[in-house]
C-alpha cells in the first residue's frame, strides 16, 4: 500500500477507535447515556469497514449500512461473512436513538452488545490490514 492510501487507511481506523473510546466513556459517567453510545458503535464499525475498502481501493460510499459495508467487504475476503450478525445488530443505532421520538432509549445490555459488536469488527478490520 503506498504511503497516501496508508495514511488514509489508519485515519479511518484512528476515527473508529476514538468513537469506540467515546461510547465506552458514555457508559462509564453518571448517568450513562446508552442512546449516544449505540450511535458511537454503530460509527466506529462504518468507520473500520471503511478503512478496510479504501486499503483496497474501493471507494468510499458515502452509505451508514454496515451491512451493506460488510457484503462488499465480503466480496474482498469471505471471512468477514463472520460480522454479518454485529453488522445487523449495529446498523439501525446510526439513526434510531439520534432524534427525539423515534424510539425509546436503550437499554445498557444493548449498549454493552453495541461496544461488544464493533469491537469484534474493528479487530477484524485491523487484522486483516496487519495480520
Amino acid at each position: 500500500m503506498a504511503d497516501a492510501a496508508a495514511a488514509v487507511v489508519a485515519a479511518w481506523i484512528s476515527k473508529a477507535e476514538r468513537d469506540l473510546a467515546s461510547a465506552s466513556r458514555l457508559l462509564d459517567g453518571t448517568p450513562p447515556y446508552p442512546d449516544t453510545a449505540v450511535y458511537h458503535c454503530q460509527q466506529a464499525g462504518e468507520k473500520a469497514l471503511k478503512a478496510y475498502l479504501a486499503a483496497h481501493g474501493r471507494p468510499i460510499r458515502r452509505v451508514h449500512d454496515l451491512v451493506l459495508l460488510i457484503d462488499t467487504c465480503v466480496g474482498l475476503d469471505a471471512s468477514f461473512s463472520q460480522l454479518a450478525e454485529a453488522a445487523e445488530i449495529l446498523t439501525p443505532y446510526g439513526t434510531t436513538f439520534r432524534y427525539p421520538g423515534a424510539a425509546t432509549e436503550p437499554h445498557l445490555s444493548d449498549a454493552l452488545e453495541a461496544i461488544d459488536c464493533a469491537t469484534r469488527i474493528l479487530d477484524h478490520v485491523r487484522m486483516a490490514l496487519y495480520g
